[in-house]
């Protein structure tokens, strides 16, 4: 009897195969801008499906490991990585996925939708990077701090350009050092101390209790300026070298990659999923730091511009780790045969696929608006994209990542057996999925960002103009459609008129999550109505199911079902 084997699925090119991204490219960027970025697009694509598919395998095979003492005793704590995550490293430099949106011949071909094409690169990069797009993420964050004009011109010449060099021998990326044991996301509670140096430096004490990317050169870490007082608003960003041959501090006896003096890495965290990504729990001791802007001046709304490149990120990870999933899902099902036939044609799979589609779409317009957003922000110093964006940061993030999670858990399941054994890789979906609600502020944390965006900044004013204009450009397309959106927007307006009255009662702040959520999924419909509107069918198709499944709460699996091919 000849043994059964189950043939391996092969999902379409990322790039080609994905129609939405490139629709959504051809109306963002002009059909010149698309045709000037789909070389590079390609180029990625290619590597992704070949070399990088393999160094993502190899990164997950052999995690990372902390060596504490030399073979003489001296203590040395360096982190070992696989050959798959330096080639993951070195694909991110080549392929410009930090650098882009800095680059000034990027910013010349495509002005502020430099960020639209870099969102299209992390859509191609992301899902098979060993989560090495979490350092791509913090490096982003930390080039868009450094940027900022109240950084002092020296620590900005000295470090920017390593964190977007497109040389992989040169380029670096960054750590972010911010919760502490006792707070986490309360960062009012943080007590890493810093005090000025005679030399214009700082030098930090405290304990940060979990470091993503704990090898990178580099680490953005809060901390209270010595004599600063309490509250969250005064701490300050400070960089701050994670290697001896980037301090002054550094002795003559002490080997260069050695971590600074008063660096000390004390664990490496055992997580459920990311685990090819080095976390760490870092003491500090009066470690060499560097201010990033005047400490004297409340510094955590300097660290919030990393912040919110951090969560727009978070929200790309999310939507592109949605599309690969569905992408896999889809291949398995065509090469699966049951029940005398093949899975991808059975009604009820294929309305769970076409369900996840849905979801996948909504989840990637979000993201991919928040991109745009950002790039009017950083080139055109849009206020109108500014006042939307403080809202839709916290908003893309949340959705996305709970739709993540749900989208992961179908996958391993679309896969029967064979998506719960670790060597196939489908478990790792749904094990790093779980990581995207929680990084840059749980689902709860983020809503009452959302109810301080909205009370003290008047961001849920964009949001509601945006959401009337699409009820106009739904109706034609659909009025039941169109009809739908509008009884959403009128409970918004009645809902965020609620919160302005009372932003501290016990009921609002009780229904924030759900607030939130209702804010989210009303906007990805207002996306899809826009594309859908610019003459795309699949964001039609989407749309409508979207408002049905999120804003009415109906089981659209029928309909998914026969319109599965359109939808992805």
């Amino acid at each position: 009897m000849t043994r059964y084997v189950q043939p391996v699925p092969t999902a379409d090119d990322p790039y080609t195969g994905d129609p939405l991204l490139r629709s959504w490219l051809e109306r963002q960027l002009g059909p010149a801008g698309h045709a000037a970025a789909k070389g590079r697009l390609a180029d990625l694509a290619a590597e992704v499906a070949g070399p990088l598919r393999a160094a993502h395998a190899d990164a997950e095979a052999q995690p990372p490991t902390l060596v504490r003492y030399d073979p003489w005793g001296a203590r040395v704590d360096r982190i070992d990585t696989s050959a798959g995550w330096q080639a993951q490293r070195a694909a991110a430099a080549r392929h410009a996925v930090v650098a882009l949106p800095y680059l000034e011949s990027a910013r010349g071909t495509w002005g502020a939708a430099a960020r639209v094409v870099q969102h299209a690169l992390l859509h191609l990069y992301a899902p098979e990077s060993a989560t090495f797009s979490c350092p791509v993420a913090m490096a982003d964050g930390a080039a868009a701090l450094l940027s900022l004009p109240e950084v002092d011109v020296e620590v900005r010449d000295a470090w920017l350009p390593r964190l977007i060099s497109t040389d992989p021998d040169t380029a670096i990326v960054s750590g972010q050092w911010m919760t502490e044991s006792q707070g986490g996301s309360d960062l009012s509670r943080s007590s890493t101390l810093g005090r000025p140096a005679a030399d214009g430096s700082w030098r930090l004490t405290g304990e940060k209790w979990f470091c993503s990317a704990a090898d990178a050169p580099m680490a953005v870490a809060l901390a209270r300026p010595d004599g600063a007082g309490r509250g969250s608003r005064v701490l300050t960003p400070f960089l701050v070298p994670r290697y001896a041959a980037d301090s002054p501090l550094t002795g003559a006896t002490v080997a260069p990659d050695a971590p600074a003096p008063g660096v000390t890495v004390r664990r490496l965290k055992d997580k459920l999923g990311t685990r090819a990504l080095p976390t760490a729990e870092i003491g500090l001791h009066d470690a060499y730091a560097l201010p990033l802007g005047d400490p004297a001046v409340p510094g955590l709304v300097r660290a919030m511009t990393l912040v919110v490149v951090t969560r727009v990120h978070n929200a790309s990870a999310a939507a592109s780790g949605m599309r690969r999933g569905l992408a896999y899902a889809r291949a398995y099902a065509q090469a699966r045969q049951v029940a005398g036939g093949r899975l991808a044609d059975s009604p009820l799979h294929r309305g769970t696929l076409g369900t996840l589609a849905v979801d996948a779409a909504g989840a990637f317009v979000l993201a991919g608006h928040a991109f745009a957003l950002l790039g009017r922000v950083e080139v055109g110093a849009d206020p109108e994209a500014a006042a939307e964006l403080r809202v839709v940061a916290p908003l893309a993030k949340l959705a996305t990542g709970r739709l993540a999670v749900s989208s992961a858990s179908e996958y391993v399941e679309a896969f029967g057996g064979a998506g719960y054994v670790e060597d196939t890789g489908v478990p790792r979906l749904l094990r790093d999925a779980q990581v995207l609600p929680i990084w840059e502020g749980t689902t709860n944390v983020l809503a009452l960002d959302v109810l301080r965006a909205v009370t003290r900044e008047d961001a849920g004013g964009p949001l509601l103009r945006r959401l009337t204009a699409a009820v106009d450009l739904a109706r034609p397309l659909s009025p039941a459609l169109a009809d739908i959106l509008a009884a959403a927007t009128d409970e918004l307006r009645d809902g965020l008129a609620e919160v302005t009255a009372d932003p501290t009662g016990d009921d609002v702040v009780a229904g924030a999550r759900g607030l939130a959520l209702r804010m989210a999924y009303a906007l990805t419909t207002a996306l899809l109505v826009e594309h859908a509107a610019w003459g795309d069918e699949q964001a039609e198709a989407a749309a409508r199911l979207w408002a049905r499944r999120w804003l009415r709460h109906e089981d659209i699996a029928a309909d998914a079902h026969r319109q599965l091919e359109l939808l992805c």
